[in-house]
C-alpha cells in the first residue's frame, strides 16, 4: 500500500504541475474555455470574473501538485486535490456527454486533447487521488517543514509572476494558430479529408413566460413580435465534424463593408495588422512607443491597418493617440481577434499572409528596433 501511496503522490503531483504550467502559459486561453462553458449554461454574468479564476485555478493546480510531492499539509491538500479533480472531471464529462464543447482546455493549447481523451485521463487521476484521499491521515515521507514552506513560497510567487509575464509580453511558447511562422490562408482551411460541423440557424425567444426555440424554416404558427420576447440566435450543432480549422470566422472588413480578406493576405509586401478589442488605451503609458512606431512605419512606407471588433472605440482612442488616421481600421470577428490577440493590442509583421514576427504592446520597442534593422528596405 505504501508504494502504491507514493506511486500516486508523484503521479498526481508530476500531472497536476505540467497541465498548471501549461495553462499558465496561457491563462487567457482558459479563461476563454470558461466563458464557452458559462455561455452554454446562460452564466454570462460571470464572464468578467473568467480571468482572474483561470488564475487562481492555474496557481492552485501548481501550488497543490508540489505539496503533494513534498508530503505537506497532506490532509488539506488531499481535499483541494480532490475538488479540483471533481471539477474537472465535470467539465470533461459535460464536453464529452453534452457534445456543446468539443474540448476542455485541459492541457490548453499546446496539447489539445479530444473531451474524451481528457474525461478518461481525469477519471484514471481521480482514482489515484482518492488512494491519497483515503490515506490523507496516514503519515507520509516528507521533506523538512522549513524546506517545504520555502518551496512553497517561491512556487507561489513563481506561480503568479509568470502569469503576469505572459499576459503582458504574449505567451512564452506559442502554440497558437498565429504563431511566427504560420501561414493565416493555410490555418483556415478544413484539413484535408476533414468533413465541417453541420449546423442550423436556431432562434430563442420567451412566450408566456416560456423559453422556445425554433428555426428559421419552422417559425410557430401564431409567431408574433409582441408575442414573442427575442433571446438569442445560435448556430446549433445538428453533427460534429471530423475536425475544423485552426483559425475560424477571420474575416477583415472596412468601415464601408468591403471585404479585404484576401488582398491583405495575398499581399507580398511587408505590413503590420495591429489586433485589439476596442478597449479604450488613450491614457497608457506605452502610447509614447506607438507614436515613435507610427513615425517609422510611416517613414519606411510600410502599410499597417488597425483590426478590432469594436471600430468605434478603437477610431476614437487611435485618433487621441496619433492625432490623424492615415490607416484602415478594419473589423474582424471578435472570436478570431481573442485568438490572434492575447494580450490589447498586439502588432503582427505579414508578409503574403504568413506572420514574420509578432508584438505585445508591452514590447513594441522591439518592434521598433525590428524596423530600424533595415530589413524592410525591399519596401522603398
Amino acid at each position: 500500500m505504501k508504494l502504491l501511496l507514493l506511486i500516486s503522490r508523484f503521479l498526481v503531483g508530476l500531472l497536476f504541475i505540467f497541465s498548471g504550467l501549461i495553462k499558465a502559459n496561457d491563462p487567457l486561453g482558459l479563461s476563454y474555455k470558461m466563458q464557452e462553458f458559462f455561455e452554454v449554461w446562460g452564466w454570462h454574468a460571470l464572464n468578467p470574473f473568467t480571468l482572474a479564476l483561470s488564475i487562481l485555478i492555474i496557481s492552485l493546480e501548481i501550488i497543490a501538485g508540489v505539496a503533494v510531492l513534498l508530503g505537506w499539509k497532506m490532509k488539506f491538500f488531499s481535499w483541494l486535490l480532490l475538488l479540483l479533480i471533481l471539477f474537472f472531471t465535470f467539465l470533461t464529462g459535460y464536453a464529452l456527454f453534452s457534445g456543446t464543447i468539443r474540448e476542455c482546455g485541459c492541457f490548453g493549447d499546446c496539447i489539445p486533447l479530444q473531451a474524451h481523451h481528457s474525461f478518461i485521463k481525469d477519471v484514471l487521476l481521480l482514482v489515484f487521488i482518492l488512494i491519497i484521499f483515503i490515506n490523507r491521515n496516514g503519515s507520509f515521507q516528507k521533506v523538512p517543514v522549513r524546506t517545504s514552506l520555502l518551496t512553497l513560497f517561491f512556487v507561489t510567487i513563481f506561480t503568479f509572476s509568470f502569469q503576469w509575464f505572459v499576459l503582458q509580453y504574449l505567451p512564452l511558447v506559442d502554440c497558437l494558430p498565429f504563431k511566427a511562422g504560420n501561414n493565416i490562408r493555410e490555418q483556415m482551411k478544413i484539413p484535408p479529408g476533414a468533413l465541417p460541423d453541420s449546423t442550423v440557424i436556431t432562434f430563442e425567444y420567451e412566450n408566456k413566460g416560456k423559453k422556445v426555440e425554433f428555426t428559421s424554416e419552422n417559425f410557430p404558427g401564431d409567431f408574433d413580435d409582441s408575442a414573442y420576447r427575442f433571446i438569442r440566435r445560435y448556430d446549433k450543432l445538428i453533427r460534429k465534424g471530423t475536425a475544423l480549422p485552426a483559425i475560424r470566422d477571420f474575416s477583415l472588413t472596412t468601415a464601408t463593408g468591403v471585404d479585404t480578406t484576401q488582398a491583405i493576405l495575398n499581399d507580398p509586401q511587408y505590413q503590420f495588422l495591429i489586433f485589439t478589442m476596442g478597449k479604450d488605451h488613450s491614457n497608457e503609458v506605452w502610447l509614447k512607443d506607438l507614436n515613435v512606431f507610427y513615425l517609422e512605419l510611416k517613414k519606411e512606407k510600410i502599410p499597417f491597418h488597425f483590426v478590432t471588433s469594436n471600430f468605434n472605440k478603437t477610431e476614437d482612442w487611435v485618433q487621441n493617440a496619433l492625432g490623424e488616421i492615415p490607416f484602415s481600421i478594419l473589423t474582424c470577428d471578435a472570436t478570431a481577434i481573442k485568438t490572434a490577440a492575447r494580450v490589447d493590442p498586439v502588432f503582427y509583421l505579414l508578409t503574403n499572409g504568413t506572420v514574420v514576427n509578432k508584438w505585445s504592446y508591452a514590447n513594441l520597442k522591439d518592434a521598433v528596433r525590428f524596423i530600424r534593422t533595415g530589413s524592410f528596405q525591399s519596401n522603398k
